[in-house]
């Protein structure tokens, strides 16, 4: 039978190759860890960016259609405000002008009968067309769904949460709009564009907000 020698072994030799093993292991480790970490990094500021890009898109669209939308609310209070206690339109040409020309999206066709003092009995061919904004909310489903959306930070993502939450109760109010339209009640329409109104705006400034601070996010 053979015994080893335990002086025969290179004791540093197989101490240094644990050790390069270890350090080999561990390198390892930390370059998927910083691979899986810079990996993490781009794609979370990919989708801060789309979601950027689908704010500023959401906020132009918003401003525009709201705007145009506000004008209806507008031309019944003037309408109203032309009309006799009878209900009557008996004003001046002039006047009546004036309100066409101001509203030339709803008025489509004017008959008059000539009354007493220079004025004139008006009935009135209108139509009314509400704008509807398309508020995509895309990139934010996008990032929820890949899990991407846990890496934005807590005041970030309480932020952006509440903000597609206004979102989705203005598409709401445009829903109820457009059914009081289709059904023709134009006091329900004018009730609820003014609701829609107060919601818009806070959206917007929402959006603004959260363009201003997206960075951070980052």
């Amino acid at each position: 039978m053979r015994f080893f020698n335990i002086k025969e072994f290179n004791w540093k030799y197989i101490f240094g190759e644990i050790f390069l093993l270890f350090v080999g292991i561990n390198l390892a480790i930390w370059f998927n860890d910083w691979n899986a970490s810079k990996t993490i990094q781009k794609n979370k500021e990919i989708a801060l960016e789309k979601i950027e890009e689908e704010i500023k898109a959401n906020l132009e669209q918003l401003v525009e259609n709201s705007t145009l939308n506000q004008e209806i609310p507008s031309f019944f209070s003037e309408l109203k405000s032309l009309r006799n206690e009878e209900e009557a339109l008996i004003i001046s040409s002039p006047t009546m002008n004036a309100f066409t020309k101001k509203y030339p999206r709803f008025v489509e066709k004017v008959d008059s009968t000539a009354m007493e003092n220079g004025r004139y009995r008006y009935g009135l061919s209108t139509s009314i067309y509400l704008e509807i904004t398309d508020l995509s909310s895309i990139a934010w489903e996008v990032s929820k769904s890949t899990g991407i959306f846990h890496e934005f930070g807590y005041d970030c993502l309480y932020d952006l949460q509440a903000l597609y939450n206004t979102q989705e109760l203005v598409k709401n109010q445009m829903e109820k709009a457009t059914e009081a339209l289709r059904n023709k009640s134009m006091e329900e329409l004018v009730g609820t564009l003014g609701f829609t109104k107060q919601l818009e705006d806070q959206l917007a400034e929402q959006y603004r907000d959260m363009l201003e601070g997206i960075d951070d996010c980052k």
